[in-house]
């Protein structure tokens, strides 16, 4: 097939989250073709597994500007900009309305098992840039697919695929066959099964974010809650507490996100969790109906009724193993976007707004965006991915002065507490130039201005 065949084909996007969706409207607003494939039954169907909590950023930051127009024909009405939504508002008020109008774009129960080159494994160079992008699709009846696409933008996301207990990356010992004692999301406290299940019981949450901070927090309003007597939280932590644990609090300049933090320091300072630091899990056994967990330091907890996993999430690049990615060793982002967000380097929380320039690879046309190019980073935002589609969709299209130009400032989280996912004990070349979180900083452009936008904090 030549180039000329080959730009007429789709541009397919993998995904029919918020990242997938914006991706979408941005190709319909350039004029070009997208394909949406979404495993799921329904649009934004990992949003919809988390439809019970709240997000900690405001409509104002959860809608992308051309998605918007997309949908204005309809009279579709922006929610209050200065409210939060829950995963299921989200859902329900912006991202089916918009896969709404897509319409046929967008196709459901359409899993993507693999990506390649037509006619070119990963390891054939000849003619390798002229050929289409071939995709294969399982359906949810049974049928297998073949689909060419000139370009392809992985929005799939990392939800499927979190991290286990272990601290080592590999599952615990034992935390397999555990699995009926385990969860690895915020629970929904709200269903009564879920509720029955956690109230009254002893419950371990290992991990630090957001997802942490949540689960703590939730677990306290049922210990506070008639029928939720007893109920208990043991936090377990692989670092040290320090004065950016709880997050950025007050300085953080999204307040909700702030406020998390805070509320889960409420849940330890009040006893409903008992926080247990630099605990590194190695094993998890079974004692009667209770779990023990078991450091890697041979240090032994009392036993637990649950377990709540939060330690993140990765990506599944399995079916884009015969494409030729440039991903980072350690992060499986892209190697270009890695040092923004490499919590060994620093811990902020503060990402430089970024383009195509860092999200391209050596396979021309390829892209991950959305949570899927932060690999194993945390701390990622909506406003974060929707600029990387803008970005992506304009380098397709052609439009390099665009596709090159930043048109965002992303929110700080007032947090910015050094380098590094171990303690390191305190000395001079940790304390002077060793271990800062900021990588040297680009200029920040906001749109509309000119001026340069602080960063990490300072």
């Amino acid at each position: 097939m030549n180039v000329t065949a080959t730009d007429q084909l789709p541009v397919l996007v993998i995904g029919a989250g918020p990242a997938g969706l914006a991706a979408a409207a941005h190709l319909v607003d350039r004029g070009l073709e997208p394909l949406v494939l979404e495993g799921g039954p329904q649009a934004g169907a990992a949003v919809r597994e988390w439809a019970h909590v709240r997000l900690f950023s405001t409509w104002g930051e959860v809608t992308d500007p051309t998605a918007e127009k997309l949908l204005a024909p309809t009279g579709w009405v922006k929610p209050d900009t200065k409210t939060y939504p829950t995963g299921g508002d989200w859902v329900e008020k912006y991202l089916h309305p918009l896969a709404e109008v897509l319409g046929d774009k967008v196709r459901l129960g359409a899993r993507v098992t693999g990506v390649s080159r037509a006619g070119r494994d990963r390891i054939v160079d000849a003619d390798r840039e002229t050929q289409p992008f071939v995709v294969h699709v399982a359906h949810a009846d049974g049928r297998e697919e073949r689909i060419l696409a000139r370009a392809v933008i992985d929005a799939s996301g990392t939800w499927s695929t979190p991290s286990p207990a272990g601290a080592s990356g590999l599952p615990a010992l034992g935390e397999k066959a555990a699995a009926d004692r385990l969860a690895y999301r915020v629970p929904d406290l709200k269903d009564p099964a879920v509720r029955t299940r956690y109230a009254g019981r002893r419950t371990a949450v290992i991990g630090s974010g957001a997802s942490a901070f949540t689960a703590l927090a939730s677990l306290a309003d049922l210990a506070r809650s008639e029928g939720g007597e007893g109920t208990k939280a043991v936090w377990i932590l692989r670092r040290g507490i320090s004065g950016s644990t709880f997050g950025g609090g007050t300085a953080d300049q999204l307040p909700a996100r702030g406020a998390l933090g805070l509320t889960a320091k409420a849940a330890v300072d009040e006893g409903h969790a008992d926080a247990v630091t630099g605990f590194r899990t190695d094993a998890i056994e079974r004692d009667g109906e209770r779990l023990v967990l078991v450091a890697e330091d041979g240090r032994r907890l009392d036993p637990v009724d649950e377990v709540i996993v939060l330690t993140g999430y990765r990506p599944d690049l399995t079916f884009l193993d015969e494409l030729r990615l440039g991903l980072d060793d350690r992060l499986q982002a892209p190697v270009a976007l890695a040092p923004l967000i490499d919590p060994n380097q620093h811990s902020c929380g503060t990402v430089y707004p970024h383009g195509v320039n860092e999200l391209s690879h050596p396979e021309e046309g390829v892209y991950l965006v959305g949570m899927k190019s932060y690999g194993r980073a945390p701390t990622f935002l909506a406003l974060t991915g929707y600029e990387q589609a803008r970005s992506v969709v304009a380098a397709i299209a052609g439009d390099r002065e665009s596709a090159e130009r930043v048109e965002l400032v992303l929110p700080e989280t007032g947090v910015c507490g050094g380098a590094g996912l171990f303690d390191q004990p305190q000395d001079d070349e940790a304390t002077d130039g060793g271990g800062g979180c900021c990588a040297p900083a680009p200029a920040l452009i906001q749109l509309g201005t000119t001026s340069p936008a602080s960063s990490c904090g300072s």
